[in-house]
């Protein structure tokens, strides 16, 4: 399933720099260049609707998704700490900022494990479509069948149109870069 660069368009109307956030990663001073291809895989995955830009609701889908319980209110003030240009959504360069600082702070394989069980509730040691769809109705999220898709098929390494253990761990392990504490305190 292809997807458009700018499915909505959350750019700046001035053209700044939020137009060019699906480009090339440029390498950044103490950031090797491979951890920047993961911020930006990270990026994109969170980027549902293709704008180059993570608002509210993306952030608040991907933070449940990875196990997080974090309300609304919490999301706006997280984004609102981030968004260095004042524009209500955060774009790779804010995003960037906001990982790097944070890049230490992994929770553990064991952790994550948990949290592959939560989606994982008929226990096949898969995360199928129909797993996802459950947690994000469970989560009150309205989310198209297109969406949810393109989480799985983003993350489906082996290309079986689910995600196995192997596959999700990868995913937590080098895109999820930061603390279940941080974000429910």
């Amino acid at each position: 399933m292809e997807r458009k660069p700018y499915g909505k368009s959350a750019a700046p109307a001035s053209g700044g720099k939020k137009a060019g956030a699906r480009g090339t990663v440029g390498a950044r001073p103490g950031i090797p260049e491979w951890q920047m291809q993961e911020l930006k895989e990270a990026f994109d995955l969170f980027d549902t609707d293709g704008s180059g830009t993570i608002d509210t609701k993306e952030l608040s889908v991907a933070l449940r998704a990875l196990g997080f319980d974090s309300k609304k209110e919490k999301v706006r003030k997280m984004i609102a700490d981030i968004d260095l240009d004042g524009s209500g959504t955060i774009d790779f360069e804010e995003f960037v900022e906001m990982m790097t600082g944070k890049m230490g702070d992994r929770d553990s394989p064991e952790e994550i494990m948990r949290v592959f069980k939560l989606f994982d509730d008929d226990e096949t040691g898969r995360i199928s479509f129909k797993n996802l769809k459950r947690v994000a109705r469970e989560l009150g999220e309205n989310m198209t069948d297109e969406e949810l898709q393109e989480m799985i098929n983003k993350a489906d390494m082996d290309g079986d149109g689910e995600v196995n253990e192997e596959e999700f761990l990868r995913i937590m392990t080098y895109k999820h870069s930061f603390k279940a504490d941080s974000l429910v305190k």
